[in-house]
């Protein structure tokens, strides 16, 4: 999934696009959709749909699985080709976009949540509504709550879920066993904002400098850190942070939102959120976490495997990154419990959309209604890389974990306990990032105060008058 979020590199390509594009032409050769084109909601004809379509997605990991749904659906179909690209997510969206101006993007695509706004905006998707209730097609048939995900602000549905993700604690058993921490304090740390609880003093204990002092020893030596007790993946997390902070945020009853999805007023001026900001800040002042320019643009398995890290928290996509280095004895641990009594996380959701410009729209509805599929989600969940949205491709996915060895209920459990919260679904989200990758780089780098967000929140708040 790598749905890293290094934002301001994922998003910035939104805005060379203008509300003015057009989606003529373009697209992958094959049977031409007539008067059958859906751009406007009406159903296509998928049961005879041959010829062939691109498809794109940014995961390295996923590919082979997807290769083989692939493979079997070219079998169950005659006379049709599904031509996968793959290109790393730092690129992914800059070549999307141009391809929308060019119109050559590809038929079918890997669709996130802070991009299907602009591109229905911009009238990019073909509406899927027609077509799925045509063919009987169960959209209620995944995780809770990941259908509805994908449900613009028309009413419409622009994207077939093809799997979820939570975010959880990676640790180095090792580092963590030498220190003296066990896996139930671990399992049970609590923070806050005020003096970061028994979680801040895990991270201070687990962070060692040059000289072998730890964080909470006297002569501990900031400006020359071995290991950090806490890492940080990838950045500041600009306005959303769903790997840096958000499980913080979230556990501290902050809302990114009025509502959620399609708010229209930001709440980045509440002190649940500043105050958390505020004690991350802290975090990497004092020396137990790296700083953003340390981390911008990389990635926090590897620096993890080069045992730099004792803990960082990431998302589940990662798991398989994680597990792969054989020098490294990983473990994971829940997301600690904040003043609101739980532990957070975000839920997050890919999905599979079309191209309006697609020249065999009517095969691109059949490919991403059998992506969204329990044929294909079953192959992908038995690959052990991401926990897809149907959960007999969930229970694949853990059982695939499970008999490696490896326990992933720190990632699961948010779903039993649904502890989770929704990744903010708002219009304008290029702009959004624009505006808080700089406010929130500037606080965690300490150059300016967690209160200077107050004005970056009105700056993203003047976006929706």
């Amino acid at each position: 999934m790598a749905r890293r979020t290094t934002w301001k590199a994922a998003l910035v390509g939104a805005a060379v696009l203008s509300l003015a594009l057009t989606a003529c032409g373009g697209g992958s050769g094959g049977s031409d959709g007539g008067s059958d084109t859906g751009a406007d909601g009406g159903a296509l004809d998928t049961t005879t749909a041959t010829g062939e379509i691109s498809y794109w997605l940014w995961e390295n990991a996923q590919q082979p699985a997807y290769q083989s749904c692939a493979d079997l659906f070219q079998q169950q179909n005659p006379g049709t080709k599904i031509n996968i690209s793959q290109y790393a997510w730092d690129d992914y969206w800059n070549k999307l976009t141009t391809s929308f101006v060019a119109n050559s993007a590809p038929d079918v695509f890997t669709d996130h949540l802070s991009k299907y706004g602009e591109f229905v905006s911009q009238d990019q998707l073909v509406p899927l509504d027609a077509t799925l209730a045509k063919d009987g097609f169960d959209v209620n048939q995944y995780q809770p709550g990941l259908a509805d995900l994908w449900v613009g602000q028309d009413g419409k549905r622009y994207g077939l879920p093809k799997d979820f993700d939570t975010v959880s604690l990676f640790y180095n058993s090792k580092f963590t066993e030498a220190a003296g921490v066990t896996a139930d304090q671990l399992r049970t740390m609590v923070w806050n904002p005020t003096d970061g609880g028994t979680y801040e003093k895990v991270i201070a204990h687990l962070t060692v400098d040059e000289n072998g002092k730890r964080g909470d020893e006297a002569g501990f030596d900031k400006s020359r850190v071995k290991v950090y007790g806490l890492g940080l993946d990838g950045g500041s997390g600009a306005g959303v942070g769903q790997t840096q902070w958000s499980m913080y945020t979230g556990s501290n009853g902050w809302q990114f939102t009025d509502k959620n999805p399609w708010g229209t007023h930001y709440n980045y001026d509440q002190p649940q959120f500043q105050d958390t900001i505020a004690w991350v800040a802290r975090l990497i002042d004092k020396g137990y976490m790296p700083s953003v320019a340390a981390v911008t643009g990389q990635s926090a398995p590897d620096i993890f495997a080069a045992g730099k890290y004792a803990m960082v928290a990431d998302g589940s996509w990662t798991l398989k990154g994680f597990y792969a280095s054989e020098s490294v004895e990983v473990a994971t641990a829940p997301t600690p419990v904040g003043p609101s009594g739980r532990n957070a996380s975000m839920y997050n959701g890919l999905a599979d959309s079309i191209w309006v410009g697609s020249k065999n729209k009517p095969l691109a509805a059949k490919w991403v209604e059998f992506l969204g599929s329990p044929a294909c989600q079953d192959i992908v969940g038995a690959d052990a890389v991401v926990f897809p949205a149907i959960p007999s491709g969930t229970d694949k996915a853990e059982a695939a974990w499970k008999a490696k060895g490896i326990d992933i209920t720190s990632f699961t459990s948010h779903l039993d306990n649904q502890t989770t919260f929704l990744f903010p679904i708002t219009d304008h989200a290029s702009e959004i990032t624009n505006v808080m990758q700089a406010a929130m780089d500037d606080v965690l780098s300490g150059k300016k105060p967690a209160s200077s967000l107050t004005e970056a929140n009105t700056q993203v708040n003047q976006l929706f008058q």
